[in-house]
């Protein structure tokens, strides 16, 4: 394949990845991979068609076990630094809670349930720690647990 036929096709895979599909990023390595042997046949090297192929395939598959994960948790995933959830947060219950009692507060603007995952009872007004989410449930501790 020309050179140009490379760029062509790398171009094409790194558009859909992008733009149409979301591919976990695999198309984007792939693309890449295509644009640098597209450069290499541009040096004027003159490979043969079946080792531009090998080396397309191999430049894929270095640049995907390499790079894909990394650069796919910076762009996709959570961020250093940022928060995944309330877990950690302190809150006021609005009501009394004995040990593995289920209830009901209004937090951050909606309706949670809410459980005491503490062995202590939870007293109306008094504040407790968020200690882990569970779908649509809050765990609750006593602060200092």
């Amino acid at each position: 394949m020309p050179w140009w036929g490379w760029m062509i096709f790398g171009a094409l895979l790194l558009g859909s990845e992008l733009l149409a599909v979301d591919a976990g990023f695999y198309l984007v390595f792939i693309g890449i991979a295509a644009a640098i042997t597209g450069l290499v046949e541009l040096t004027g090297i003159g490979l043969e068609p079946w080792v531009q192929w090998i080396l397309f395939s191999v430049i894929s598959i270095v640049l995907m076990v390499l790079f894909r994960k990394k650069l796919y948790a910076r762009l996709r995933g959570s961020g250093v630094g940022y928060e995944t959830g309330p877990a950690g947060e302190t809150v006021t219950v609005e009501q009394a809670l004995a040990p593995g009692e289920t209830g009901r507060m209004s937090y951050r603007g909606t309706q949670w349930t809410i459980v005491n995952d503490s062995g202590l009872p939870f007293e109306q007004g008094q504040r407790v720690r968020i200690s882990r989410v569970d779908g649509l449930t809050l765990k609750l501790d006593k602060i200092g647990e």
